[in-house]
């Protein structure tokens, strides 16, 4: 079964090589690599990758997303063919006055290489509104090229974040004022998953992506117990009959992939697992097109 990643991370950060030995896993380019061969992955979207690189004004793109880490591929034109990524938004450093400029720098990977196949914004982390008219350039930019907005959802990873800012409601007003741009709640708005499923639903250019709900490898016993959660969100699935709107997703290295594949399989029956682990990642990131072959 052909696979689409549509949530990992490639970055060499504090913390993600000792995370990736709990998922039993080597969090580098190489490894990576082994595991998309050992389970058909064809791509994979890394979310948030940045560069020391120039924009179009020359000198660092100040307001691009720096997670502490440094890419496994040196430039952005330096990417394996089989992963692209997302543009990670330092929200919090964009003003009125710097906003159209931040558009443009952005542009300035979109124009240049193929790989950038979407922009990613950090709400929760960074604590504005997804629909805050600071973005409304960048909203403008991902309609203009055709790539996908995502957001992060849900929980957050420290105490620092503000969840008021990463419920997945808050996509429904940008997605309403926006609907020629396609939007993803990532990490399935956890632990608002109803919300995240009924903004998907209402919406037609909203999706979602079913990365980071566990973590780690897990036991025989862990897998049991989230049985309950598994049938819980399958419920609201079969429910909205939301199976064109699901993509797989990993959160890689938090997690070792093939218990996420398995796991997320008994969510989606297994009508749907083509439309899930492959097709509909193709729709939303249209841009991969080019890369499979």
């Amino acid at each position: 079964m052909r696979i689409i990643d549509a949530h990992m991370h490639y970055f060499k950060i504090e913390g993600f090589d000792e995370l990736a030995k709990l998922a039993g896993h080597e969090n580098s380019r190489e490894g990576w690599q082994e595991i998309c061969d050992a389970n058909d992955i064809v791509f994979s979207v890394a979310m948030g990758n940045s560069y020391d690189a120039p924009g179009r004004f020359g000198g660092i793109v100040p307001r691009l997303i720096n997670l502490g880490g440094e890419p496994f591929c040196a430039t952005p034109y330096n990417q394996p063919e089989n992963v692209g990524y997302c543009l990670g938004v330092q929200s919090e450093e964009i003003t009125p006055e710097n906003a159209e400029k931040t558009a443009l720098e952005f542009e300035y990977y979109l124009q240049r290489d193929p790989h950038c196949v979407g922009i990613k914004f950090y709400m929760g982390y960074q604590n504005v509104y997804l629909y805050d008219k600071r973005h409304e350039p960048l909203f403008e930019l991902a309609r203009a090229y055709d790539v996908p907005v995502a957001m992060h959802s849900g929980e957050t990873a420290n105490h620092h974040g503000r969840l008021r800012y990463s419920h997945p409601l808050t996509v429904d007003e940008a997605a309403s004022e926006h609907p020629e741009v396609r939007f993803v709640i990532c990490h399935a708005g956890n632990p608002w998953i109803p919300d995240a499923i009924e903004v998907a639903t209402k919406n037609e250019n909203v999706f979602i992506d079913f990365s980071g709900l566990w973590e780690h490898r897990l036991t025989p016993k862990r897998e049991q117990e989230l049985q309950a959660f598994q049938q819980y969100v399958r419920m609201w699935l079969e429910y909205h009959e939301l199976w064109d709107k699901i993509m797989y997703g990993s959160d890689w290295p938090l997690i070792n992939i093939e218990d996420n594949i398995r796991n997320l399989g008994k969510i989606v029956p297994e009508e749907h697992w083509p439309a899930f682990y492959y097709e509909n990642a193709l729709k939303v990131y249209s841009r991969i097109r080019k890369f499979i072959k």
